[in-house]
């Protein structure tokens, strides 16, 4: 998380996983070129699936900041890497869901503006998902707090 004032706030993709995104690409084409020796399937599978997580590791770069929040509301990423400012009026809910997956537990947290559902996991964040909801939940009230202008 960085701090920019007692009410401005951004999370963002730690630096470590675009990096290891590319190395595990890189590394997907020299395993799947050595294994693919005479098949082109299993090359074609590899070059697919690295060039996928070299886009993932793009957007992690090109965007990763992923949500800032101000007194006026949040900032969040959407599509690959448009930002979109929320103002807290147009925010209904600000939940995380927890859900057993796979043997583990995982957090989302969820931001309703009604029209639209924005999810953040904790890798997107770089944070506990429950740690970034209750600073957004007292960001809301400090900004509905405030005399307006």
């Amino acid at each position: 998380m960085e701090v920019d004032a007692d009410t401005a706030a951004s999370w963002r993709v730690a630096r470590s996983v675009p990096l290891l995104k590319l190395v595990s690409a890189v590394a997907l084409l020299l395993i799947g070129y050595g294994l693919a020796y005479g098949d082109p399937i299993t090359l074609g599978l590899a070059v697919l699936v690295a060039v996928a997580l070299l886009g993932w590791a793009v957007r992690d770069l090109v965007a990763p900041v992923r949500l800032a929040v101000d007194e006026g509301g949040v900032t969040v990423v959407t599509g690959f890497a448009r930002r979109r400012h929320l103002p807290w009026d147009r925010i209904e809910r600000i939940t995380v869901d927890n859900r057993p997956r796979l043997g583990l537990r995982t957090e989302t947290l969820e931001i309703d503006a009604g029209d639209s559902l924005h999810l953040f996991g904790a890798y997107d964040l770089g944070a506990a998902p429950d740690d970034v909801a209750d600073v957004l939940r007292a960001a809301r009230l400090r900004s509905a707090a405030e005399p307006p202008g």
